[in-house]
């Protein structure tokens, strides 16, 4: 048998310790969403629940459109991601892959964007969507994260590291820009776009401040904008909150388990130069 050194085996514990620390809470978030009241405050604190019961999310059903937010969180994230990945997308192929001038510069301009906190923005945003009269719509919510400074740098790295070569043979066959963009550039950078797309849709899924101020009535309410409401009434139910919370997070699990294999082969090549 070959022999395990010492180093290795400290090295699987020590991964071992932050899995336990990553998933624990997961685990813990899961199980208490079927407690009752009672169990959720016991102290000393149980993992387990005496009794298992459905009533939280039955309650959360009851009190929320739960069913109306998840389908708005749906359309806003997975709109802004759709449409910002093409965008981003078109952006970065001309700034990697054509000449152009003033190209570094507005480059350069887009990059200092990411410095600019959506605090500063926040109030010009709100009052230029209500002259265009589409606050409390899903145009309002998706029209300004149409294209992402930070997808433009990242897919403008990565299609940075595919060799310009093949565009030049392209050229040689008689593809223009638009179909050499489409059917070599596309193809080639599907790991960026799926570890972009999920980054999009994570962040977008997740934004409390954004969907609530740009919507006022509970029909265009987000889950995170739901469970401000739920967390921010006057007495605090920790058992429902628990609840929904896990199904504001398990779309999310979802997500990165299907598409690990390719956010993991993005991040690890999105670096590369050519």
């Amino acid at each position: 048998m070959r022999k395990i050194s010492a180093q290795r085996v400290i090295g699987t514990l020590v991964l071992l310790l932050f899995a336990a620390l990553v998933l624990l809470p997961l685990f813990w978030l899961g199980v208490s969403a079927f407690k009752s009241d009672a169990d959720v405050i016991k102290w000393p604190p149980i993992f387990f629940p005496t009794e298992w019961v459905t009533t939280q999310f039955a309650y959360v059903w009851k009190v929320l459109p739960i069913a109306r937010m998840l389908l708005n969180t749906v359309v806003f994230a997975g709109g802004v991601t759709i449409i910002s990945l093409f965008f981003d997308s078109m952006a970065a192929y001309a700034f990697a892959r054509m000449k152009f001038t003033g190209r570094k510069l507005l480059f350069g301009i887009i990059l200092l964007t990411m410095m600019i906190p959506f605090q500063v923005v926040m109030i010009p945003l709100y009052m230029e969507e209500y002259k265009l009269g589409i606050l409390n719509t899903f145009l309002g919510l998706i029209l300004p994260r149409a294209a992402s400074a930070y997808g433009i740098f990242m897919l403008t790295s990565f299609f940075s590291g595919i060799p310009k070569s093949l565009d030049e043979a392209a050229k040689i066959d008689g593809m223009g820009e638009w179909k050499i963009y489409l059917k070599i550039i596309l193809p080639l950078a599907k790991p960026a776009l799926v570890t972009l797309g999920i980054y999009h849709f994570m962040n977008n899924w997740n934004d409390l401040l954004y969907p609530m101020m740009l919507t006022s009535s509970v029909e265009m309410r987000t889950l995170s904008a739901g469970l401000a409401i739920l967390v921010g009434s006057n007495s605090i139910k920790y058992g429902p909150t628990l609840a929904a919370t896990v199904i504001a997070i398990l779309p999310l699990l979802l997500l990165f388990l299907f598409g690990q294999k390719f956010f993991m082969e993005g991040i690890a090549t999105s670096g590369m130069k050519e």
